[in-house]
């Protein structure tokens, strides 16, 4: 989950002068961080962009998915989320993670192998940034995303948590109904599974030009 603010736009707070809490508030995400990763089809020495790597919470599972001969690309438009990410490869000492710092419809990308969308709502509902990334993608490329989506309108309990949990990192909730949509239509076999009680999903594919 990171920022996905564009130019001309204000920073949502959650991705600015708050993202020092910004670990400890999606802890709760940890499990489906795990079940996305999972899902894309990771070897070693693969490249893989993480889009919105926030401060590098899922840089650990896929630079040991990938190995040291792989390359995990992570893309945040928030340099205070940035700045967490390069102190936790720092730390680790990971040489094979480069970040870039840009939003994601004007990143320079590698050409890569897969690319992870993790509880970046906004990014997904924009088209330019998805055709941004995926034009980068190999012909049959893994294509994971995960995030929140409001529960069928019955479910007004799930309702209220889901807003209460996903409000302060989205800057509007358009397309929260199916978040996958535009995903959808670029990547023609992704599946998608619906997890906790209709409050979030999981989505995966390959990328065919055909």
């Amino acid at each position: 989950m990171a920022g996905a603010d564009q130019p001309g736009t204000p920073p949502i707070a959650a991705y600015g002068r708050d993202a020092l809490r910004y670990d400890e508030r999606t802890s709760g995400f940890e499990a489906y961080r795990r079940r996305v990763i999972d899902l894309l089809p990771l070897r070693e020495g693969d490249v893989v962009i993480d889009v919105g790597c926030g401060t590098g919470l899922c840089f650990e599972q896929l630079v040991g998915r990938v190995g040291r001969t792989g390359t995990v690309v992570g893309v945040d438009p928030a340099a205070e989320m940035l700045a967490l990410a390069g102190a936790r490869v720092a730390d680790r000492g990971w040489s094979n993670v480069v970040l870039v710092g840009s939003p994601t419809e004007s990143a320079e990308l590698p050409t890569a192998d897969h690319a992870l969308f993790c509880a970046v709502h906004d990014v997904l509902q924009s088209a330019a940034a998805l055709d941004h990334v995926l034009a980068h993608l190999r012909d049959g490329g893994g294509v994971a995303a995960t995030g929140g989506k409001w529960a069928p309108p019955w479910a007004v309990a799930v309702n209220a948590v889901v807003l209460g949990v996903h409000a302060p990192f989205v800057r509007d909730f358009t397309g929260f109904e199916r978040p996958w949509a535009l995903l959808a239509q670029r990547v023609p076999d992704l599946q998608v599974r619906e997890v906790a009680l209709g409050g979030g999903y999981l989505a995966w594919g390959r990328m065919d030009r055909g």
